[in-house]
């Protein structure tokens, strides 16, 4: 039976992720408290009981196989336990890279890799510490497959966390960060999007380019750094051997409870003021432009096609449209989209057949990454990909890894971008892509 422990609430968790970051795999998904108010949980774990990866090509049945995994070790019915009010109850933690999605929409591949990562990275793990910043509750749960000997390790670690963690330390870049794509080859490849754009090919491309710098040091500590400077809702750090991700997305990609399905897409983006004056003027600015809307409105009719694949017939709506949400450096437009899952449906076949999210590809889905394939000169990796948990109980949440970082060993890369449409401006799209990640890469430079 699943087995759930009471710990004191913390309002940072990231204490609990320092205490088990020395076992294998550790994960920390993570709500950007107490930094913002905006996400619910955190979820800490490590030391999965199996880890699947998959090299470029291969990510298919990959993915096939967590469903496997995932009903290897299938929960017993906890509709009436407990543990039914939990996120997560032990599961699958992991990432899709893009290039999965390029995969399940027969997209060609024709660049090199930006990031050393495998194309998908699934472990099943069989604990996790969970804290509810709404109910004010932190909790140890256990799935009945655990080892004795991890549990009683995972206890103690984590009932001897301390409060708060020092000031972060220990990593540094050795370079700044250099973007892959020049200005000019920028330029004239939104210049070659726009003529897709007006040749009809799309009504809408999501060009990104590429950053890397040399690095030393722990990146979990530039991760500690990171995350008190860009608190997002969607965040994660998760660790491998050789490789750490450091993710601070604002964006949810699918969230499935029961049969209840939930997408978010992030369409419309604008910095932030010097001043409260001017940062109201721009908001204002952002939630009536006519250019942002219709962006942001051809994204939720492509996840209305995409979520119609899984859901029930006549269920899918639009609750929400345009919503204003601000962060430290930007402010965003962000629509919501609901359905019910089908009986025949799992919450994996959703991400298959939602994945990539349309926000980070344009539409149509499929030529626009034909589009991006043809002109990004490296592969996006991790980026524009996403993270997730699947429980053993059937929820599921995810993101898409937008504002997100892989280090890789000695380098450490990220990327920017934005959705291009017939009347984007060449050049206000370059430095949208640049203030994006600005903030990034400001507070890592040297």
């Amino acid at each position: 039976m699943t087995a759930i422990q009471e710990l004191s609430y913390r309002t940072d968790a990231a204490p609990l992720l320092a205490a088990v970051r020395d076992l294998p795999s550790p994960v920390w998904l993570d709500s950007g408290r107490p930094y913002s108010r905006a996400g619910r949980f955190d979820i800490v774990s490590a030391a999965p009981l199996r880890v699947l990866t998959a090299p470029p090509g291969q990510g298919v049945s990959a993915l096939d196989a967590a469903a496997a995994l995932l009903a290897e070790f299938s929960t017993p019915d906890v509709s009436g336990l407990p543990a039914a009010t939990l996120p997560f109850a032990g599961g699958l933690i992991g990432w899709l890279g893009y290039g999965l999605g390029m995969e399940l929409q027969a997209v060609a591949r024709h660049s090199p890799e930006s990031a050393r990562l495998p194309t998908l990275r699934i472990g099943f793990y069989p604990w996790a510490v969970i804290v509810d910043h709404q109910a004010q509750r932190t909790v140890l749960v256990f799935h009945p497959a655990c080892p004795p000997a991890l549990r009683s390790d995972v206890e103690n670690r984590c009932r001897a966390a301390p409060a708060r963690l020092g000031a972060p330390a220990g990593f540094a870049l050795q370079t700044p960060f250099i973007a892959t794509t020049s200005a000019a080859r920028y330029r004239a490849d939104i210049a070659r999007i726009l003529a897709y754009l007006t040749a009809g090919d799309c009504y809408q491309v999501n060009y990104a380019q590429h950053f890397s710098a040399a690095c030393a040091g722990d990146p979990w500590q530039a991760y500690c750094r990171l995350r008190a400077l860009l608190p997002s809702p969607f965040s994660a750090y998760l660790g491998t051997e050789d490789d750490a991700v450091l993710c601070f997305s604002p964006e949810r990609f699918l969230r499935v409870e029961g049969d209840r399905v939930e997408t978010r897409p992030i369409k419309g983006t604008i910095a932030r003021g010097n001043s409260a004056e001017e940062d109201a003027e721009l908001a204002h600015r952002l939630r009536t432009s006519a250019k942002d809307r219709a962006e942001n409105l051809m994204i939720v009719d492509l996840l209305r096609n995409d979520l119609g694949k899984s859901c029930v017939p006549g269920s899918i709506a639009v609750p929400e449209l345009f919503a204003l949400e601000s962060f430290a450096n930007v402010h965003h437009l962000v629509s919501t989209v609901t359905g019910r899952l089908r009986a025949d449906q799992t919450p994996l076949d959703l991400l298959a057949n939602c994945f990539p999210g349309g926000s980070v590809t344009g539409a149509p889905k499929k030529r626009a990454m034909e589009i991006i394939a043809e002109l990004e000169p490296v592969a996006r990796a991790l980026y524009c990909g996403s993270i997730f948990y699947l429980s053993t109980h059937g929820r599921m949440d995810s993101n898409i890894a937008i504002r997100t970082l892989v280090a890789d060993g000695a380098r450490i890369h990220c990327w920017g971008g934005g959705g291009i449409v017939a009347d984007s401006d060449p050049e206000a799209e370059y430095q949208e892509s640049l203030m994006k990640v600005q903030l990034l890469m400001k507070a890592l430079n040297p």
